[in-house]
């Protein structure tokens, strides 16, 4: 199987490029945003199905475990798994996950909230011991200060990621005093 491929950026597609190694274009299905006639180093998956054989292209191997534990979860194949990565970033995903925000993972296309409280049941255990170390303050934290700002009529996936790092930044913070704080960043920007 192909492991990692190097090569020049030669065609951007939709969901896909094709990468130009040693005079050979490889189809590459990747959520990662590219640029024509760079190089890259990507880590492959390769999917082999009875009608297909997909190469799916990764940055880091984070980004391609993550996706292989994806599609570990019944009802989420890979095109479903790219859909969930290409709309939400690997940390943040994974951050979903260990903290079991079901509505951000719903976020991406072709994933209601029944899939993304199945990928949360079956996965989470898995995200412990990754590089996210939340506290029960700060679990509690997000999705309160998620729910908040999203009342004030704030879309999940514009502020996940600023929320995110305010409670990390602030473990031991409530509510009542990360909501201003979240508005003061949001206005600066």
């Amino acid at each position: 199987m192909i492991g990692k491929l190097q090569g020049v950026i030669d065609y951007i597609g939709n969901d896909f490029v094709i990468l130009m190694v040693g005079g050979v274009g490889y189809k590459v299905y990747t959520s990662e945003i590219l640029s024509l006639k760079s190089n890259v180093s990507l880590w492959i998956e390769t999917i082999v199905r009875e009608d297909s054989i997909r190469l799916f292209g990764f940055s880091t191997i984070a980004a391609q475990n993550l996706f292989n534990q994806l599609t570990t979860v019944s009802g989420v194949g890979p095109k479903v798994a790219m859909a969930i990565m290409a709309t939400i970033k690997t940390e943040t995903l994974m951050s979903a996950i260990a903290t079991g925000d079901a509505k951000t993972i719903a976020t991406a296309p072709g994933v209601g909230k029944k899939v993304a409280e199945k990928i949360i049941v079956e996965l989470k255990n898995k995200m412990g011991g990754g590089s996210f170390d939340f506290s029960s303050d700060a679990g509690g934290a997000l999705p309160d200060l998620l729910a908040a700002l999203e009342s004030l009529g704030y879309r999940r996936m514009d502020i996940i990621d600023m929320a995110q790092k305010l409670v990390s930044q602030n473990p031991d913070a409530d509510v009542s005093r990360l909501v201003p704080l979240a508005l003061k960043e949001i206005s600066g920007k």
